[in-house]
């Protein structure tokens, strides 16, 4: 049996593969079972944390009896540096001497994306990334920086550039009282909020929602193209390689699917797969049949 990760600093999605189960229409299909524990981030927890994790969350929901052979988990802080944790807890808590691959969310999205094929793969959320993939593994990646000097097109740089337009009356009077009236924030409470509370990033990739619900909005809809603009011009313009498709996973980009591909037609980039989650497509990634 083969056990697929997908993790992020809080939630952890796993798969139980069975190997192929039967033929439909001329393709494979895969038994498989979806379980679930709280996010796994090397940079964040300690060894003992993720193995109690393992221990206490994952086993439990193992169905049984069930031999794991190969274990596959991407997640985020997985590092070069940071993965052997991840690796050494996982053996410590299977007896069954598994091959064990640990990678980080970059290199899953991007397999779950391109598969065996070269392509750029991106990953927006609240935050962003973005890859040259050649098929098997990253051969370069522009720093995403955070989202303070970065992270153009994730939601947290939307709601960053969002709230410092309307607090510097960017936009129309229209949609500034409309702001404040929608989010019941003002001024000295965003203040607080970015620069005194925790995860300023979470808070405004909260306010980014607003440009959802009004991006028929003419103001709106210019604000995002130039947000998504950014990110193709001080990301995936780095690669040179606009011959390539440029795939994407995560909710900002499935939320602004449209947006994302104007802005990548006025540049003349190509937008390909668009998929809110990596873990399907990592499935298919590692199905012994699609193997080149």
């Amino acid at each position: 049996m083969r056990l697929i990760a997908d993790s992020g600093s809080t939630k952890t999605d796993w798969c139980l593969t069975n190997g192929p189960s039967s033929q439909v229409n001329g393709q494979w299909s895969t038994l498989t079972t979806s379980l679930s524990t709280q996010g796994i981030n090397p940079f964040h927890q300690s060894p003992s944390c993720i193995r109690q994790i393992l221990i206490d969350e994952l086993v439990p929901q193992l169905p049984s009896p069930a031999v794991v052979d190969e274990i596959c988990f991407y997640g985020a802080g997985c590092t070069k540096e940071k993965s052997v944790i991840v690796e050494e807890a996982l053996r410590d808590t299977f007896d069954s001497n598994p091959r064990i691959f640990v990678g980080s969310d970059m290199l899953g999205a991007a397999r779950a994306l391109c598969q065996h094929e070269a392509g750029i793969a991106c990953i927006l959320g609240t935050g962003a990334n973005s890859c040259y993939y050649d098929g098997m593994d990253i051969i370069s990646n522009v720093s995403p920086l955070g989202y303070i000097l970065g992270d153009e097109g994730s939601a947290a740089y939307i709601g960053k550039r969002l709230v410092g337009d309307v607090l510097k009356c960017q936009f129309s009077d229209e949609v500034c009282d409309l702001f404040f009236h929608e989010t019941h924030l003002d001024g000295p409470t965003i203040i607080n909020k970015v620069y005194r509370e925790p995860m300023p990033n979470r808070f405004l990739g909260q306010t980014s929602q607003f440009c959802q619900h009004h991006r028929d909005n003419p103001e709106i809809h210019q604000f995002l193209l130039d947000c998504f603009t950014q990110f193709f011009v001080r990301n995936v313009k780095n690669y040179h390689r606009d011959d390539l498709p440029i795939h994407f996973v995560g909710s900002i980009a499935v939320v602004y699917e449209a947006e994302l591909r104007a802005a990548a037609i006025s540049l003349g980039l190509i937008v390909g797969r668009i998929i809110k989650a990596p873990l399907e497509g990592l499935i298919k990634y590692h199905h012994p049949d699609n193997h080149p």
